[in-house]
């Protein structure tokens, strides 16, 4: 265990740093005429983060979706930037990527492999196959199947409204015109308001769903949680 918490830590700043921070400096402190200009500037921060991510699918070493969509999330954002495009298309892709897979976790959850299996209950969070076991042994797995049902809900509902916050944030900080300074600025600050107006609201719900599988596994196995809990 305490040879993987500094791990997760550093991979959690690193994600920070590339795909936020360094972006917003670039963005906010280098988009003037004097320095790199808008549309260059523009590319200098995308550079991170999907540099960022293309080293992480490398790592993996395997094809993550989730990866692969946000690759192609920072592809539209500068697309669409270089093109000097309505900032609405910038709000209507902010958007449309969270709800997406909002509807894909509602659409999967009654096949062998929801999604919530993956943003909730994973393999390093849970041990199934004692789950299966237990659950079975007290004739509750029909019951649990519709938990899971009511908690892929409320991730499904956590995305809708990260992109509900996203239109928002968009339309609210992209006033500019495309291809100017001011407009790149606004960019930055847009990338810098992302995490704690839509990240941490949309992480309370994940965490939301999280706590109620545990209550309700605890309720339909008669077993303390512990026994269930991957890598303990």
């Amino acid at each position: 265990m305490s040879d993987s918490s500094p791990t997760k830590q550093g991979g959690l700043l690193a994600n920070l740093a590339f795909n936020i921070v360094i972006p917003v400096l670039i963005l906010s402190k280098l988009s003037s005429d004097e320095y790199l200009g808008p549309a260059w500037s523009i590319v200098a921060a995308l550079i991170f983060p999907i540099g960022y991510g293309l080293w992480d699918l490398k790592q993996s070493g395997k094809l993550n979706p989730f990866s692969i969509l946000g690759i192609v999330s920072v592809f539209l954002t500068g697309g669409i930037s270089l093109l000097e495009l309505p900032a609405e298309y910038i709000a209507i892709k902010e958007a449309a990527i969270p709800g997406i897979i909002g509807i894909a976790v509602l659409l999967t959850q009654r096949t062998s492999k929801p999604l919530l299996k993956v943003f909730v209950l994973n393999e390093q969070v849970i041990n199934w196959e004692n789950l299966r076991t237990s659950l079975a042994k007290a004739g509750a797995t029909e019951a649990f199947e519709e938990k899971m049902a009511i908690s892929s809900y409320i991730v499904a509902g956590s995305f809708f409204l990260s992109a509900t916050l996203n239109y928002v944030l968009a339309k609210v900080i992209l006033v500019s015109p495309p291809g100017t300074t001011e407009y790149t600025e606004e960019l930055g600050k847009m990338t810098a308001l992302s995490y704690p107006v839509i990240v941490i609201p949309s992480m309370i719900m994940l965490l939301g769903a999280l706590w109620y599988l545990f209550t309700q596994i605890k309720k339909l196995t008669g077993e303390d949680l512990e026994n269930f809990l991957a890598n303990v």
